[in-house]
């Protein structure tokens, strides 16, 4: 079957970004004074609810507040929310958030077999553009075709709005494409859409249970860092995933 599109989400797909994303709200939260500091612990507890104004919402939420002050905060979320983007577009841009290792490569393989690639991600266009021009520079926008970001679907992952919506303008079907991701939620919102997926979790999302995926891997691996174990453990012909043999996975689990 043929392999037109591969669809990638980006926050701990592409980039391990969600340390600079927690930096970011605390900053945000330091100079809007909420007192507020989330910890590792808390923003891996909260990376459970998808969407940067939906967390700020959920610890609201959990807060002992009046219903005035809820109501209160609540109406500064968006305000929050726009302060948190400034801050973490100037941390990508210091170049302080790398592409997972792998990435680069498959794109550039993908790309010169002809097949489209796009991104379905749940953060917003502001966030994607500086990570892409910040690791990929001017050619980023001629390597995706597409791009769909949180703010253009009413359902967030796990919902598969947001992929749904990727295919679409793509024009390709589900059967025809591949999905990337790292998180539970993500993985729910690619094999919801028809996707066959690949998961590469990260430290934060390692315990979630990928069972539904069709490939699982630690990262794409590279020449430069290739997989331990491989191949010969889910890989056969080298230590770290190539456009031709993710081509014909995918085309053995489907056949």
């Amino acid at each position: 079957m043929r392999l037109d599109a591969l669809i990638f989400d980006v926050d701990g797909t592409l980039a391990d970004t969600e340390e600079a994303h927690r930096t970011a709200f605390n900053l945000a939260f330091e100079q809007l004074g909420t007192g507020w500091k989330w910890s590792r612990t808390d923003y891996r507890r909260l990376l459970s609810t998808t969407g940067g104004k939906e967390r700020i919402a959920r610890h609201i939420a959990s807060l002992d507040l009046t219903d005035g002050e809820r109501a209160e905060l609540v109406a500064r979320i968006p305000h929050m929310h726009a302060a948190k983007t400034r801050f973490y577009s100037a941390v990508v841009r210091d170049g302080a958030v790398p592409l997972r290792p792998g990435i680069a490569r498959l794109l550039d393989e993908a790309a010169t077999t002809g097949c489209r690639l796009a991104i379905a991600s749940t953060t917003t266009a502001v966030n994607i553009d500086a990570l892409l021009h910040a690791t990929l520079g001017t050619r980023a926008l001629d390597l995706f075709g597409v791009i769909a970001c949180g703010d253009q679907v009413a359902a967030k992952k796990p919902a598969p709005d947001i992929y749904l919506l990727a295919l679409q303008h793509l024009g390709v079907r589900a059967d025809h494409a591949i999905a990337f991701e790292d998180s539970a939620n993500g993985l729910r919102a690619a094999t919801a859409a028809g996707l066959w997926t690949v998961v590469t979790p990260t430290l934060r999302t390692e315990a979630h249970n990928p069972d539904d995926a069709g490939l699982v891997l630690p990262q794409l691996g590279d020449p430069q860092a290739p997989l331990v174990g491989e191949p010969g453990g889910r890989l056969r012909e080298c230590a770290w995933l190539s456009f031709a043999e993710l081509s014909s996975l995918r085309e053995e689990a489907l056949s």
